[in-house]
């Protein structure tokens, strides 16, 4: 059982500068054919200062870390025994190329179901930039097999 003292656990912030190829490299792996993504014309017209991060762009961030299942792995938790559940987003303001973004996670649940064998840990994200405003939450919803 993954102990519950987790809930309400904070990690270290993740620092990490958004470059436009990343932008454009995510938006061509995704199919995203909206030219916002990948022209710089066509994104100062549609009213950005830079090419704007494609949906779901926020996820990869997360994966800048050295070792991305840290956290996890910090709390205890078996990764040969994780799925992922869901990945929800809310927009609070663009992430743009030139961005500096940073990342704090934080354990906002931990429950089970099926009489333990499965458990959900919540693991909420804050993205703010460089000017200290908040531009993305992110909640990550793992399942954990028990045997």
């Amino acid at each position: 059982m993954i102990d519950r003292d987790n809930i309400g656990k904070s990690f270290d912030s993740l620092v990490v500068d958004v470059e436009k190829g990343q932008l454009k490299f995510f938006a061509k792996a995704t199919a995203e054919s909206n030219p916002i993504y990948t022209d710089e014309a066509a994104a100062k017209a549609a009213g950005y200062a830079a090419l704007p991060a494609p949906p779901t762009f926020g996820f990869s961030l997360n994966l800048a870390k050295p070792n991305p299942f840290d956290n996890f792995m910090a709390m205890g938790i078996d990764l040969n025994r994780v799925l992922h559940a869901s990945q929800e987003f809310e927009y609070i303001a663009p992430i743009l190329a030139g961005d500096t973004i940073t990342l704090k996670d934080s354990v906002n649940d931990i429950y089970d179901k099926k009489g333990g064998a499965l458990e959900f840990v919540i693991i909420e994200t804050t993205a703010t930039n460089q000017k200290d405003e908040h531009v993305l939450s992110m909640t990550n919803t793992l399942v954990v097999r028990n045997g």
